[in-house]
């Protein structure tokens, strides 16, 4: 049976509940789903949809690279939105994120997210 390595950094906001920032399984990294916190403040970031996209990639890069991987390790994404009409948007800043990188992805609808965040994303990559 593969063994667990949580995964912790103080770039990426704490976790705000019982679990880990990422787990490292056998050839996995596997992180929980991050918001637009700030790591210093643990306080959701000012400027709506835009600035709480931005945070949440920085925040999933510091992830990834705690966990020894980056982005372009990334298998697999998804990608919760409060509201569908900012899809656009946040596809965008994610493109620019992945560059030519492009992981698999589901991007849903959520009714609400914690702390009041309109977007959360996790993400599974390839580790070695």
């Amino acid at each position: 049976m593969t063994k667990l390595q949580a995964v912790s950094t103080d770039k990426a906001p704490k976790a705000i509940g019982p679990y880990s920032q990422a787990l490292i399984a056998g050839h996995e990294v596997w992180t929980s789903g991050q918001i637009g916190l700030d790591p210093v403040t643990g306080e959701l970031v000012a400027g709506g949809t835009e600035a709480e996209t931005r945070r949440v990639l920085a925040n999933l890069d510091a992830v990834l690279s705690a966990a020894g991987v980056t982005r372009a390790d990334v298998i697999r994404c998804t990608v919760y939105v409060v509201d569908l009409k900012d899809f656009g948007l946040v596809n965008g800043l994610y493109g620019e994120f992945f560059g030519e990188h492009r992981p698999a992805r589901s991007t849903v609808q959520v009714a609400a997210l914690p702390k009041g965040a309109r977007v959360e994303i996790d993400a599974v990559a390839r580790h070695s």
